[in-house]
């Protein structure tokens, strides 16, 4: 089982029980899925993008990405109905876990001066969005291989029905956010 999925039952569900004065062990939020997105702007010019987006995320993940097209057209960005844009990959229980415990545990400590993840990129429902610029600060990708320079943006789904709850959560988790925030909801 994965560590922070153990951890989460041991000991997070209590705290958060009475932190929030929960009265049942089900209203207490928890880590639903996280979505993985990486844009593939380029790609209509170089079909090797799509190809090398989609086997770093494979690594990166250990499922295969779905790729993803535009549902409509664009002229701004030169985008037809139907283009390839990107690619995704929704992980759930135990996967999702372990690919927290490496985002907080390994990635997010690697990148180059990171002073802490922003408190404000909560959308008002529980849930967290984050972007990473660089593939290679995940120890999986080797950094010869890649052709491209992509990043992609990780979105936390949690069960909370308040940012502050998921906040909570998050921070028991790991996830470090800056100290200088000021969070309030």
């Amino acid at each position: 089982m994965a560590r922070l999925l153990e951890k989460y039952k041991d000991e997070y569900i209590k705290e958060l029980m009475e932190r929030f004065q929960y009265k049942n062990h089900l209203e207490v939020p928890k880590l639903l899925k996280i979505v993985i997105n990486m844009g593939l702007g380029k790609a209509k010019e170089e079909k090797k993008r799509i190809d090398d987006a989609v086997k770093h995320l494979a690594t990166i993940t250990g499922q295969k990405p779905a790729i993803t097209k535009a549902r409509k057209a664009v002229a701004g960005f030169k985008i037809r109905k139907g283009d390839i844009v990107g690619c995704k990959v929704t992980l759930r229980g135990k996967r999702a876990y372990e690919f927290l415990d490496r985002l907080v545990s390994v990635v997010l400590p690697r990148i180059k001066d990171f002073r802490g993840v922003s408190s404000r990129s909560f959308d008002g429902n529980g849930n967290y969005t984050l972007g990473i610029s660089e593939l290679s600060e995940f120890p999986e990708i080797d950094i010869d291989d890649v052709l491209y320079s992509q990043g992609m943006d990780i979105t936390l789904v949690v069960s909370g029905k308040k940012d502050v709850q998921s906040y909570e959560l998050l921070k028991l988790f790991g996830m470090p956010f800056k100290q200088d925030a000021n969070f309030v909801n």
